[in-house]
């Protein structure tokens, strides 16, 4: 495991990652291998990432974008479940089949648009109307999303099991 590194000298919480990358862009920027290893300490294993192909990457690898997509929904997710869990609301399944949105005319290039679009199964006699405004709150308490200045949409669809 790749050492933590600095952290700072900063009150509450402080989030590492390191990557990894070795080659050489001597070719020119057609020829260098996109692939690189990344690392969240304290996990002890790294994972493979690379850039998304239109940027020449490997297509059967995680790639930036993705994982910053993949971040939204994860805390979208973590923050419903505790908003619901105070709220006493029982969930029974929670799924998000998110995207991200990077249009090839913005400037500077960058993913202006994250949409996440939960399922979320619940136990009858639950009001959906309850769930919905829940998920709105737990977008309002989600760290990522307050941390981007992308728009971050929540689309729910509540399932009474």
């Amino acid at each position: 495991m790749p050492d933590e590194g600095f952290r700072g000298d900063v009150r509450g919480h402080v989030y590492s990652a390191r990557v990894e990358w070795s080659g050489s862009t001597a070719g020119g920027y057609r020829a260098y291998p996109r692939a690189h290893t990344a690392w969240t300490p304290p996990a002890a294993e790294g994972f493979d990432l690379s850039a998304d192909a239109h940027f020449r990457g490997d297509p059967d690898l995680p790639n930036p974008e993705q994982l910053l997509v993949l971040a939204a929904s994860s805390c979208q997710l973590l923050s419903f479940l505790a908003v619901a869990a105070r709220g006493g609301v029982e969930v029974l399944a929670y799924a998000d089949d998110a995207f991200g949105q990077m249009p090839a005319d913005a400037v500077p290039q960058r993913i202006t648009r994250i949409v996440l679009r939960p399922v979320i199964s619940v136990v009858a006699g639950t009001d959906p109307a309850v769930v919905v405004r829940m998920t709105h709150e737990a977008h309002d308490e989600c760290y990522i999303s307050n941390s981007l200045t992308t728009q971050v949409v929540v689309e729910p669809e509540v399932v009474i099991a």
